[in-house]
This record gives structure tokens, sequence and C-alpha cells, in this order.
């Protein structure tokens, strides 16, 4: 009779112990499955703001084809100064004639 008392007080611990080890599990569970969702709502945001950021540097991606052209600009008018010196030399040719 004492063997089957301590034998129904182990079992009796075992399955409180197993069933506390359950409900841990179930909680961590749960946890990680909120922190799961909490970083799916975080991640959907920020890849939010990456397209908004996306769209607000495409300026800055398009500066450098802005500068290419000033640049072909620039060229284009050093070539118009160099000949204004010829342009120059005729019209004072021409008004040296009259």
């Amino acid at each position: 009779m004492q063997n089957d008392i301590a034998l129904f007080e182990t079992w009796h611990l075992s399955l409180m112990i197993g069933g506390v080890i359950v409900i841990a599990a179930a909680i961590l569970l749960l946890l990680v499955n909120a922190a799961a969702k909490r970083i799916g709502r975080l991640a959907a945001t920020a890849l939010k703001l990456v397209s908004e950021i996306k769209e607000n540097t495409l300026c800055i991606w398009n500066l450098q084809q802005t500068n290419q052209v000033a640049e072909e600009v620039l060229k284009g008018s050093a070539e118009i100064k160099a000949h204004l010196h010829f342009v120059g030399d005729a019209l004072h040719e021409r008004d040296a004639k009259k």
C-alpha cells in the first residue's frame, strides 16, 4: 500500500511537471507567433517606405543624365564662343569695306 501511494504521488508529480512544460511550450509558441506577426507588419511598413524612398530618389538618378546634357551644352557654347571670333572678324571686315 505504501508503494502504491508513493507511485501515485510520483505519477501525480510527473503529470503536474509535464503539464507545466506543455503550458510553457504553448505560451512560448504563442509569443513566437505574435512576434512573427509583428515582424510581418513591420516588414510591410518598411517595404512601403522603401518604395516611397525609391520614388523620391529617382530625381537623383536622373541628375547624372542632366549633368551629361549640361556638359554637352557647355561644349556647344565653347564651340560657339570659338566661332564668334570668326564672325566678329568677318563683320569687322564687312564694316571696314563700307
